[in-house]
């Protein structure tokens, strides 16, 4: 039995490995606009901080602008929905759950524990994922990047989760896979797990000093 009553995941990166596709969807829009394409070891960097910052990223390496210049750009404002097309049309293409991941879910629901998604995807592309992947079903509470107004590493989605299921912060955990996550649960005052795979922006995950370091999603059914 796990000794959580609520256990809050991040996305991509813990749960399912999506970043493959989220590349090829950036290099169809940057072909459009006849523009160099990044490659996977970039994109795995970037992911973080929701879709609008990984292609801010993106057009800083190409152009060499800044990112405030980027961010006040035409280009930037024309290659969004180009984008977004191209990530509807790659979601579930490319991408897998994690080993362990849907087990774990299904017999953490079993065991009576409350389960949330806590990411900083928009919540149109959080969607598409887990429909894809047919996750949809299993979790309580699903918070994206644009759920509240401020995103991870703010607690507000932590706080939301906690009251709206009447939970200490004691009893909750978060899981994820970067040190994003680890400010967000350090912010909020709740337990931090992180998976030794996933995306931390090309750092050790260790030098984001969590409460535990973990191999898969099963070790949390013996908590």
């Amino acid at each position: 039995m796990t000794g959580f009553d609520l256990i809050m995941f991040d996305l991509d990166g813990t749960l399912v490995e999506t970043a493959p596709e989220i590349m090829d969807a950036v290099n169809d829009a940057l072909q459009r606009f006849n523009l160099p394409e990044v490659t996977q070891k970039q994109v795995d960097d970037w992911i973080g901080h929701g879709t609008l910052e990984l292609l801010v990223k993106a057009l800083v390496q190409i152009t060499g602008f800044t990112p405030e210049a980027v961010r006040a750009s035409a280009l930037l404002a024309q290659i969004v929905p180009v984008y977004n097309m191209a990530y509807n049309a790659r979601c579930g293409t490319r991408s897998h759950l994690y080993p362990q991941v849907r087990e774990t879910l299904v017999a953490l629901r079993e065991q009576g524990t409350r389960l949330a998604v806590m990411t900083n995807k928009e919540g149109r592309y959080t969607q598409v994922v887990l429909d894809v992947h047919h996750l949809t079903s299993l979790f309580d509470a699903v918070i994206s990047g644009d759920t509240f107004a401020t995103k991870k590493p703010s607690p507000e989605g932590v706080a939301h989760c906690l009251q709206k299921f009447a939970v200490a912060p004691a009893r909750a955990l978060f899981v994820g896979d970067s040190s994003i996550d680890v400010a967000t649960a350090r912010a909020a005052g709740v337990p931090v797990w992180m998976l030794h795979y996933g995306y931390n922006m090309g750092q050790p995950i260790e030098a984001c000093a969590p409460d535990r370091i973990i191999q898969d999603c099963s070790v949390l059914l013996n908590a």
